[in-house]
């Protein structure tokens, strides 16, 4: 280590940066523990129980399946204000096919559902993204379009009518009585995330030292791994903390749960060790500079806003399944709390920045608002105005950041 080297690490001290640390996650992950003591004591106790956890885990679902997607719609300088009726209209659509179309009882019913409530979201976004593309209609018109039409579809669809009861193979998707996976499998896929964390942070602490690049001393990394083990065994305590009322055994990881933290992970490695995720990420820093380099802008725009309403309907799924009922309401204002959650954890909208963790985060913290407001009883109106608040923070933060780094 030279003198310099020497000099620039006693000055960094035990910062962020020196500790390799993403200062927005921190900061994020202070602020939902901050927002989980507060309504803990303002509800006396009733925010952090492990039934209120559970429920809140399903309820961040939809967010956080969508949000991913949105991240990379607003790297790319877009934005896809149609999700919350692309929701709603795919949710209905699955509804009549589970309800009154395909066959209850048998095994294939429910996948086939599923798999063309998604073709139809595909269909949707991919539509919606020529129109982007190769027509050259700005984003915010497209989608703003989209809300009204698939509301509007979502009542054409069944008149008006609430679809109801679905099958009970397709409320497993909402984390329902049956849509759980149980204690012991919820702590063999903890134990697996353990061996992975572990296996993973001693192979990147070793790999760095061995090519000479900044790493953290030895007793911080051994820190910030027992800090990640610690959540990943305090995430399983609390799922199988909350008993199934049937059987009083530990009713473990909803499903919805289960399918936003594989959509999560898999948008993370996407984005990290893809082309496609290189190439919008490219696309959001110089888009005329990613089309001098030969990449099909126009391809990948659509592609972008298939894969948003590909989610789209995968939250549509699980929020029907989870209310065990088509209704036309569903998603209604939707977007806002993707969009929020996307911006707050560190999403810019100027394009090119992004981040799959932070949007996840953000994601739990807008459901953390959401739910500890519900538990005060707190009339939807304000709801609303709080959510809203939160967003214009958000970008105003965003704004600051961006001048701070134009300087």
């Amino acid at each position: 280590m030279t003198r310099t080297t020497r000099i620039q690490t006693a000055r960094g001290g035990l910062s962020l940066a020196n500790l390799q640390l993403d200062g927005r996650l921190v900061f994020m992950m202070l602020a939902i523990a901050g927002i989980g003591v507060v309504f803990h004591l303002l509800t006396d106790g009733a925010f952090l129980s492990a039934r209120n956890l559970w429920n809140l885990s399903v309820q961040t679902a939809s967010v956080g399946v969508m949000v991913s997607a949105m991240v990379l719609v607003i790297v790319m300088r877009h934005v896809d204000l149609s999700i919350g009726s692309v929701l709603g209209f795919t949710g209905m659509l699955m509804a009549v096919l589970s309800a009154r179309v395909l066959p209850p009882d048998a095994w294939w019913s429910t996948p086939l559902t599923l798999l063309l409530g998604l073709a139809v979201g595909a269909l949707i976004g991919a539509f919606q993204g020529a129109w982007v593309a190769y027509l050259g209609v700005p984003a915010f018109i497209v989608t703003l379009g989209g809300l009204l039409i698939y509301r509007g579809g979502a009542w054409l669809l069944t008149a008006g009518q609430t679809v109801a009861p679905l099958s009970d193979s397709f409320q497993v998707l909402g984390g329902g009585l049956s849509g759980a996976i149980g204690g012991p499998l919820t702590w063999l896929l903890g134990a697996l995330a353990l061996v992975a964390v572990l296996v993973n942070d001693a192979r990147t602490y070793l790999t760095r030292q061995r090519r000479g690049l900044p790493t953290r001393s030895l007793p911080l990394q051994l820190l910030v791994t027992g800090l990640v083990v610690l959540l990943i065994v305090g995430f399983v305590e609390v799922m199988n903390g909350y008993p199934d009322p049937r059987s009083g055994l530990p009713r473990g990881m909803p499903v919805p749960v289960l399918i936003m933290i594989v959509v999560t992970l898999v948008m993370m490695w996407v984005v990290r060790a893809t082309r496609f995720g290189r190439y919008v990420f490219a696309y959001g820093g110089n888009p005329e500079a990613a089309r001098l380099a030969g990449i099909n802008t126009a391809r990948l725009t659509t592609l972008v806003f298939a894969l948003m309403g590909v989610f789209a309907a995968l939250a549509g799924a699980i929020q029907t399944a989870r209310l065990n009922a088509g209704t036309n309401s569903t998603g209604t204002l939707a977007e806002l709390s993707v969009i929020a959650a996307a911006v707050i954890g560190g999403t810019s909208l100027s394009g090119g920045t992004g981040s799959i963790p932070g949007a996840f985060l953000g994601a739990l913290l807008m459901s953390s608002l959401v739910n500890g407001m519900l538990l005060l009883d707190l009339p939807s109106a304000w709801q609303n105005v709080v959510q809203g608040g939160v967003l214009m923070v958000a970008v105003l933060l965003d704004v600051i950041a961006a001048r701070g780094r134009a300087r």
